[in-house]
Parts: structure tokens; C-alpha cells; sequence
């Protein structure tokens, strides 16, 4: 069985990360199947790699604004960034044969770059999938964009099946975006994805040397393209507590704010580090987290059961501020929403967050929450590639023309 994963990523990892998590599942469950991932990610082979998955690299852009891109590395305009991009896809698409091609979150890719894809992968008779985290904006966003590109009747017509991944009890995408019956027909909950890998481990796993006798806090900002302000408010916060204090900005920090974080850490006597791989396996070895609200972060600290103080992004999208509000509603983090975000302020949620007790956190997560979204997707991916394989003699085309 081979599969073909398609990750924007505009901004930040969380998509990649996701990808990763259900490929890994896939992998495990069906041992022969290989996965390739197509992805914009530059330090993706940091995050973790699977077994049988291959990464191919797009030219990479960059998100900024709701539904404005431009590229990040190449000095060309954004139109030849997806003209490349696309042809890449499709030639990945006719080389690779995949018989399953998952989405994550644009049906179509920015700029429609991956219809020419869908389009080979549909006429060879292979299945098409669109994986969507259960929270994409505020709904009055959403059903603009979606009204605007038709997408409720166009990815009827493209995919197969529609994945979320979530839970309809805790939020519903089908009533909250208006899903017409067609395409919410097609739509299945999966659960929420926890990346579940683990690396290898290297002596630069281990978390920093620091007093025994007082809690640690840590605080990230995902990719961090975007938390630099929270970090400063953290190491404010840091700056004469009575907890050991550990910042990891990401790996999509400029220099310069890296650099200046740095330095703001030593005078709080604070940990800094840039990026960590493997960053979630520290949280069950901490006493308190500060983050965002990307859905990665949230879902692995509350299957953890770590005490989690959440500042959650509302620029460019609200869909953060959606995801803290919920959980917190389920009794599971504290918010402290970027409007009312200072250092007095942080450093008592952080407090507060410390009093908390990590084994009820955990069994209350795991009452309300179903963590089994990777696996859930990866079982919907195989019946449909075995479906494909069923109908379809499409490994009989891997067959070189001319060679007997």
C-alpha cells in the first residue's frame, strides 16, 4: 500500500507533526506500507522521521495573513512558487502512485496547487482524503472562505472521505460550519492525534540540570514563529519566582529574537534553548507548562496530565482562543487570553497551575478525551487503500514500459 500525505504548512509545524503522528500509526499497523510526505518543512527530519516514510521537500512559504502566502527561502514570486510546487505534486502523484492521498486542512492547497494531484489520483482510481483538525476559525470566517471557494460543494466532488480530527461531543465542525448533507455524509471523527513517537534517546534529551527542590515551568511557542512576546512575559514572570524556569522559543525564531531571548534568560536565570527535539517528552517531567494554543502542544500536554497555562494566539485566526476556551470548559488548562497577558498576571495562572494535581489532570483528560485519532485515521486510510487495490490493478502499472 503506498500513501501520499500533502502538508501546506504556512506557519508553524502542526500539520507536518500531525502527519507524522498518523503516518506512524499507519506504519505500525500496516508494516509493508510506505508513506510519502510532501511538505514545506525545513528542519522536518528533527521532528522525528517513521519508519517507511519519505519526505518530499516543496519550495517553502510562508503564511502572512488568512489566505496570503509568500515564499520563504527561493526569490521568486509566490506564482512560481506554486507553479513549482504543483508540478512537483503531480509528479509525485504519476511516479508514486499512491493509492490513498491524505490532505491536511486545504482541500486544495494554497492557490489550488494540489488539484492537478487529486485530479491524476482520481483518474488512476486511487481514493482521496481530507484530514481537518475539529477547530478551524470562528464560524463566520470559516463560512465565508468556504462560501467563497464553494468548498462544501467541491471537496464532495474530490475526496473521498473527510477525517476529523476530534471529537463531535466536544466540538462540531458539521453543525458549527454548516457541513451540506453530501459532504457531511462523508465526514468521520476520528478522535485527536497524539504524536506518540519516540526517538532514540541522545544525552541531549535530558532536561537541564536545575534545583531539585523547586517545580520547573516551561515555556514553548510551538514553532515559535509567532510567541516571542509570550516568552518575554514568561521570563518576566520567571525573573525572581520560586520555580526553576525553562524556555525553548523554536526553531522558526529569527536570529535576532533568539538572540535577545538568550540574553533575557540569563538575566532571569532562566534555561534557554532554541529548539528541542522532542519536546513533548518533557512535559511529563515538568511541573507546569506556559504555551499556546496550537492543537499539537494541547493535546499531548493533556495526555500527560501536565499542569498547562495557555496563552493562545487570535492573530491571524481565533482558532486557538476557540481550542483553550474548550478544554478549559472541560476542566483541563487555564486560560489566560493574550488581551490580559502581563507579568504579574502569568506568574500567578503559573501558581496556580503548579497547586495543581497532574494525576487528576490525567484522569479527567482521559474520561473526557479520546487519544486514539492517530490510529483511528491510519485504520480509514488502509480500508480505503485495500479498497483501491481491490478494484484497481494499479500495481500492475508499476511495470516499466519496454521491459519485458
Amino acid at each position: 500500500m503506498r500513501f501520499l500525505f500533502y502538508s501546506h504548512d504556512g506557519l508553524g509545524l502542526g500539520h507536518t507533526r500531525r502527519n507524522l503522528a498518523v503516518a506512524a500509526a499507519l506504519t505500525e499497523l500496516e508494516p509493508q506500507a510506505a508513506v510519502l510526505i510532501a511538505t514545506g518543512v525545513q528542519p522536518i527530519t528533527y521532528l522525528g522521521v517513521p519508519r517507511n516514510v519519505g519526505i518530499l521537500k516543496l519550495p517553502g512559504i510562508q503564511k502572512l495573513d488568512n489566505e496570503a502566502y509568500a515564499g520563504r527561502d527561493l526569490p521568486i514570486s509566490l506564482t512560481d512558487h506554486l507553479v513549482v510546487r504543483s508540478a512537483v505534486l503531480r509528479a509525485a502523484v504519476e511516479s508514486f502512485r499512491p493509492d490513498v492521498l491524505l490532505a491536511d486542512k486545504h482541500p486544495f492547497g494554497v492557490g489550488d496547487e494540489l488539484v492537478p494531484a487529486l485530479e491524476v489520483v482520481r483518474g488512476s482510481g486511487g481514493r482521496t482524503v481530507l484530514g481537518l483538525r475539529d477547530i478551524l476559525d470562528d464560524r463566520e470566517t470559516v463560512l465565508e472562505e468556504w462560501g467563497r471557494r464553494n468548498f462544501p460543494n467541491r471537496v464532495p466532488m474530490y475526496f473521498d472521505r473527510v477525517l476529523v480530527y476530534g471529537e463531535r461531543s466536544i466540538f462540531d465542525p458539521i453543525d458549527e460550519y454548516e457541513f451540506p448533507p453530501l459532504l457531511a455524509d462523508k465526514t468521520f471523527f476520528c478522535g485527536y492525534v497524539l504524536n506518540r513517537t519516540r526517538r532514540e534517546w541522545r544525552a541531549t534529551d535530558a532536561l537541564p540540570e536545575l534545583p531539585f527542590d523547586r517545580p520547573t515551568v516551561l515555556a514553548t511557542a510551538g514553532g515559535g514563529k509567532d510567541g516571542v512576546q509570550l516568552l518575554r512575559c514568561f521570563l518576566n514572570a520567571a525573573s525572581g519566582a520560586g520555580w526553576n524556569a525553562i524556555v525553548v522559543s523554536g526553531p522558526e525564531t529569527s536570529e535576532r529574537d533568539r538572540k535577545a531571548l538568550g540574553a533575557h534568560a540569563r538575566e532571569a536565570g532562566a534555561m534557554f534553548r532554541s529548539f528541542q527535539p522532542g519536546l513533548s517528552e518533557w512535559f511529563e517531567r515538568v511541573d507546569a507548562l506556559v504555551s499556546m494554543g496550537g492543537y499539537n502542544t494541547i493535546v499531548e500536554a493533556l495526555a500527560t496530565g501536565t499542569p498547562t497555562v495557555c496563552v493562545p494566539r487570535v492573530v491571524p485566526r481565533f482558532e486557538q482562543l476557540l481550542r483553550a476556551r474548550t478544554f478549559e470548559r472541560l476542566g483541563l488548562l487555564q486560560v489566560l487570553e493574550p488581551d490580559r497577558l502581563n507579568p504579574l498576571g502569568l506568574r500567578r495562572e503559573i501558581e496556580a497551575a503548579l497547586s495543581c494535581s497532574r494525576k487528576d489532570l490525567k484522569q479527567r483528560a482521559r474520561a473526557a478525551v479520546d487519544f486514539d485519532g492517530a490510529h483511528s485515521a491510519a485504520r480509514h486510510l488502509i480500508r480505503l487503500a485495500a479498497r483501491t487495490n481491490a478494484t484497481v490493478g494499479r500495481r500492475a502499472a508499476s511495470i516499466v514500459p519496454g521491459v519485458a
